[in-house]
């Protein structure tokens, strides 16, 4: 079974992507989709027949749920007899890191959310083999070309393609990458490309209350410059 990884912040256009590319593949494809409160792509799914599950981290952080849940993802595409299967997984904070060393890797970025967006976002762009680029059509070429610049700064080793959600184009070439991904049976002893985002502080326990005397573990502070209004500077 071909396992790939898509992440990408939230409304990008990753469920698009995946069921063009689904309609592209010589095989069968199934989905687990891992999300924080709600989700309304399992009905997309089903439309489309195309197998999945959905898991909610609910107050964990998305990462360690992932990592927590992705071999047992696994064993269910096995036990579907998938060709292929998606990991899709929201990058909430752009900071998500779900790209697995050996596994193929996707990032999918709306084109719309700024020229700067690229490099305002971690490791599950940076760490990427393919970074899809979506809603291309509802800008200009120059516009394109300049966010295609701009995902270059941050990872110049990815192949960028640009995927039209509604119609598909662009699907067909993604597909000729994803039928070349490596196979495997457990992803048991491998290892992310990237350490995930660490806490272990008062608030990962339920701490709710505010102030250094409720903060314990642990926490990063900014150094504040105050101005003690001594100074006209």
């Amino acid at each position: 079974m071909k396992i790939i990884t898509i992440a990408g912040p939230p409304s990008s256009g990753k469920t698009a992507v995946i069921t063009h590319l689904a309609e592209n593949l010589d095989g069968r494809l199934g989905v687990i989709k891992f999300d924080c409160l709600t989700t309304f792509d399992k009905a997309r799914y089903d439309e489309a027949k195309i197998p999945v599950e959905v898991g909610f981290s609910g107050k964990f952080c998305p990462d360690h749920f992932f990592v927590s849940n992705v071999e047992d993802g696994v064993k269910w595409g096995l036990d579907r007899k998938l060709d292929y299967l998606v990991v899709e997984s929201a990058g909430l904070c752009n900071r998500c890191s779900p790209h697995i060393v050996g596994i193929m890797s996707v990032c999918v970025v709306d084109c719309l959310s700024g020229v700067h967006t690229p490099r305002k976002i971690g490791p599950m762009l940076k760490f990427a083999d393919v970074v899809v680029v979506t809603k291309g059509d509802i800008v200009s070429q120059a516009e394109r070309e300049i966010f295609a610049w701009s995902v270059r700064q941050t990872n110049g080793e990815a192949q960028i393609l640009f995927v039209n959600g509604i119609t598909g184009q662009g699907a067909f070439m993604l597909s000729k990458l994803a039928s070349g991904a490596r196979s495997a049976a457990t992803l048991n002893d491998a290892r992310l490309r990237f350490s995930m985002p660490v806490a272990a502080c008062s608030y990962c326990t339920g701490e709710i209350r505010i102030g250094e005397s409720y903060q314990m573990g642990m926490m990063r502070k900014i150094d504040f410059h105050i101005d003690d209004g001594g100074s006209n500077d």
